[in-house]
């Protein structure tokens, strides 16, 4: 067994059932120190697996890392990305408005400002909604921590209905904000989108952006790949996901087959995507368009 990625998947099942450590060290029967040792990738007992497995109400061929994991909540999801993201070589992107790790820092703190604004008009969920947002931009801050030091190689299929969303709504779009953080957040999106046709028209090594224009896939998925491993993710939760919006189910998994059947998907948009020039020149066309109907 892999007690290392058993260890990583503990701590993202835990952090999907939105419970504390010492919860789950007490209704397990063990310090909080353990449980904190065996996210680290310390020798974990099967017995320890199949109570823990009951605990989180999952597989316990999920937490070995067998078969396909679930995950209903953003935290526990994202979680699990940044731990495939730290070791991935490649990242292969598909069907979202933006590639999140190449976003600049200004999409961070608009989206922290529009997070604590939502919670703090919240009123007696304050404290549980500022929470949740703190938990999920720290998530978001690690990832890209994590990409600015490695570098992995990015190749994103962004598409041209979700950026006209994304234009449309901006960042946070599912959250009741005021007038001027919603200007905020769109100014913010239409940044980023044209940072996205910048990124277009230079191609920096290790990045390749394409335009989906029609055929558009009917789900956001990801493909990490190491020298010697490949991960699906399949994705209903966008960065700017509220704290307490409603759940999804978010997927990964390991499998030949949900790999290779994705990978053939995004092989055949990868045929068609608009690039280079001729694609940052639609994308600046969307920015444009929803700048003159605001």
């Amino acid at each position: 067994m892999r007690f290392t990625e058993i260890g990583q998947q503990l701590r993202a099942y835990r952090m999907e059932t939105g419970l504390r450590a010492e919860e789950i060290a007490a209704r397990l029967g063990v310090s909080r120190a353990a449980l904190y040792r065996y996210e680290k990738g310390e020798v974990i007992k099967l017995d320890t697996i199949q109570r823990l497995a009951e605990l989180l109400k999952i597989s316990p061929l999920s937490l070995l890392g067998i078969g396909v994991e679930y995950y209903n909540r953003p935290a526990g999801y994202f979680e699990r990305l940044r731990q495939i993201e730290e070791t991935a070589d490649q990242i292969l992107l598909v069907h979202q408005p933006i590639c999140y790790l190449t976003t600049s820092a200004n999409y961070d703190s608009a989206l922290a400002e529009a997070f604590f604004e939502a919670a703090d008009a919240a009123g007696a969920e304050r404290g549980a909604m500022r929470s949740a947002a703190e938990q999920l931009l720290g998530l978001l801050a690690a990832r890209k921590k994590s990409y600015q030091a490695r570098r992995p190689s990015i190749i994103a299929m962004v598409s041209a209905s979700s950026i006209a969303r994304f234009l449309e709504g901006g960042i946070a779009s599912a959250l009741p904000l005021s007038e001027r953080m919603r200007r905020v957040c769109r100014d913010v999106a239409a940044t980023e989108v044209e940072h996205t046709a910048s990124l277009m028209e230079t191609e920096p090594m290790g990045l390749q952006f394409g335009l989906l224009q029609s055929g558009e896939p009917s789900s956001t998925f990801e493909i990490l790949r190491t020298r010697d491993r490949a991960s699906l993710a399949v994705n209903p939760f966008p960065p700017d996901t509220a704290p307490n919006g409603q759940p999804g189910v978010a997927m990964v998994t390991s499998a030949d087959d949900a790999v290779g059947a994705h990978q053939r998907v995004a092989e055949a948009n990868w045929r068609d995507v608009l690039k280079g020039t001729a694609a940052a020149a639609k994308l600046r066309d969307l920015v444009a368009k929803a700048r003159a109907s605001a």
